[in-house]
């Protein structure tokens, strides 16, 4: 029996598009307001000038030692080549990069799911989280790792492996925290040609596997730093007659940078508190005059949306629950395989640099995943409780929603009075 009518299922099917338009407006609108840098806004748009006038990083005269690959950042300096260098150049690019990633979970949850309502869910879910929005605003380079991850998952859903190797490629060349879900990509695809090959049928598949998830993302990498090889003013460019044996050096540095940073900061978090949004990132804060009272305030806060987050946690629960028991059963459901895959690959990772400085901010590689568990539990629903469960997920929508709006000026960097501000701030660890 069907549940619902064609007319609530075809708005539901073009619901994805009219939710990302929706979407791009509210990342574009005000966006350059803030004509100063936002955060981390300072090191990443200063790399996209370098990169358009020297096709790599320098400080002054003198070559700059910098611990992110440049693909993202090359992404910030498309967005001020073709605006301007001003605040709305630096984030046009991740506004745009957001408002796709809308319409990637579309297409991984039609993929997964088969059902138009959950896909419009999956979308609108995205469209309501505050750090999905905090991120599309601002000019850093975790927006376009999450774009890249995400498309590769949907390539990788549909087993277009090669184009899944690109994007992994290109997600790498962002950040290097890519190499995850490289990693857990690879072992499933392997895992699956062992499932369907023996004997020397296996041979063809796995090379091709390695070439997938290992050689060409590989290859996009070193790519990427081309304006390094063929520069004479990159950091370490110098250091051996050998390109190749300088890069390896640069790259040792870099490496020594990321599993020694360890000093204090004001709004490191650890991991444990990701989930629940225990320590949001505060991205800016000023108190200017011109609300209208005394005391004013002004912030942008990473802050996920809380009634989202914390639905989607107690629904994670529940996936790993039934994935758990589907291992034990020797089933694998691809829906309960990617969640568990994407959040292994993102946020497990984390748990092993206790000693370094880290942030929730970089939870947005995940969220996807936590939202598509919480999906996951909305189709459960419709199963067993049909109407009912319907009636159960709108509601749960409609106070993600509100709660969204609630701390929507957080999110915007509105100006906005100070009681309104401390009202917003519902735990001390917010502050």
């Amino acid at each position: 029996m069907r549940i619902f009518p064609y007319s609530v299922l075809m708005v539901a099917g073009i619901a994805p598009i009219l939710i990302a338009l929706a979407s791009f407006f509210l990342r574009l609108f005000h966006l350059g307001d803030i004509k100063t840098f936002i955060f981390d806004e300072v090191y990443y748009v200063d790399g996209a000038r370098d990169l358009l006038k020297y096709g790599v990083e320098v400080s002054g005269n003198n070559p700059e030692f910098i611990v992110h690959p440049p693909i993202g950042k090359w992404l910030i300096a498309g967005g001020i080549q073709v605006f301007g260098d001003n605040a709305f150049g630096w984030r046009f690019a991740t506004a745009l990069a957001g408002s796709l990633m809308i319409l990637l979970i579309a297409l991984i949850a039609h993929r997964l799911f088969r059902n138009p309502l959950l896909t419009g869910l999956a979308s609108a879910l995205m469209a309501v989280d505050g750090m999905a929005l905090v991120h599309s605003r601002t000019a850093l380079l975790d927006n376009f790792l999450a774009l890249f991850i995400l498309a590769a998952t949907y390539l990788f859903l549909r087993r277009q492996y090669w184009w899944t190797a690109i994007a992994l490629g290109l997600a790498l060349g962002t950040k290097w925290s890519a190499v995850y879900f490289i990693a857990i990509f690879g072992l499933i695809a392997l895992y699956r040609a062992f499932t369907h090959h023996t004997g020397k049928s296996l041979i063809r598949p796995t090379l091709e596997r390695v070439a997938q998830f290992a050689l060409i993302p590989a290859l996009i990498y070193c790519a990427s730093w081309i304006g390094w090889f063929i520069s004479n003013r990159g950091w370490g460019r110098d250091y051996s007659s050998n390109v190749a044996s300088s890069f390896i050096y640069y790259h040792q540095q870099i490496l020594g940078f990321h599993t020694s940073l360890t000093e204090k900061h004001t709004y490191e978090a650890n991991p444990w508190s990701w989930l629940i949004m225990g320590r949001p990132t505060s991205f800016f804060y000023e108190s200017p005059k011109g609300c209208g009272v005394a005391s004013c305030s002004q912030e942008i806060l990473a802050l996920g949306t809380p009634q989202l987050w914390w639905s989607a946690t107690a629904a994670l629960c529940v996936v790993i629950g039934m994935w758990l028991r589907g291992v034990l059963a020797r089933h694998f459901d691809p829906a309960l395989t990617i969640i568990i895959a994407g959040m292994a690959a993102g946020y497990l990772p984390w748990y092993f640099y206790q000693s370094r400085t880290v942030f929730t901010f970089y939870a947005i590689i995940f969220q996807p995943f936590l939202i598509l568990a919480l999906v996951y539990c909305a189709q459960m629903a419709l199963t067993k409780f049909g109407r009912k469960g319907l009636i159960a997920i709108a509601s749960l929508f409609i106070l993600i929603a509100l709660n969204f709006a609630y701390f929507l000026p957080l999110y915007m960097g509105d100006l906005i009075t100070y009681e309104a501000w401390r009202a917003r701030m519902w735990f001390p660890s917010w502050i």
